[in-house]
């Protein structure tokens, strides 16, 4: 019995412990998730297109409401945002990332291009944001 404990207990602490992975780790994730999903509109720079395509770099969208970001990447976008005082009016579709995916490229995001932000968004977090 004793066994058996000590291998259930160990395979949940190895589930867990792989659940999450360091910041650094899901930020090299997410860069590649970024070039695969979000570089085409946005850019290798993360400034987009003034007017048409809203910046990620230093943009207060993105660092003011951490959770808004979310569930734009995670549902979609559209209509009406204003980001460092300049209005965009369009739409970014839903990527179908799963919320792994969505952690790492926040992670990404939110530390690149004079982005600065001490958290690490979990998977978990990005499961909680709801429609």
């Amino acid at each position: 019995m004793k066994f058996v404990l000590l291998i259930y207990f160990s395979l949940i602490f190895i589930g867990v412990s792989q659940s999450y992975k360091s910041k650094e780790s899901s930020i090299a994730d997410g860069r590649e998730i970024y070039n695969d999903f979000c570089i085409r509109c946005h850019l290798s720079d993360g400034k987009g297109t003034p007017g048409e395509i809203p910046p990620l770099a230093k943009s207060d969208y993105l660092l003011n409401d951490v959770d808004r970001s979310i569930y734009a990447i995670k549902y979609g976008l559209k209509g009406k945002i204003t980001v460092n005082s300049r209005e965009y009016d369009g739409v970014m579709e839903n990527q179908g990332l799963d919320n792994d995916e969505i952690a790492d490229v926040m992670n990404y995001i939110l530390n690149s291009w004079g982005n600065s932000y001490s958290e690490l968004i979990t998977d978990d977090k990005v499961d909680k944001i709801k429609k």
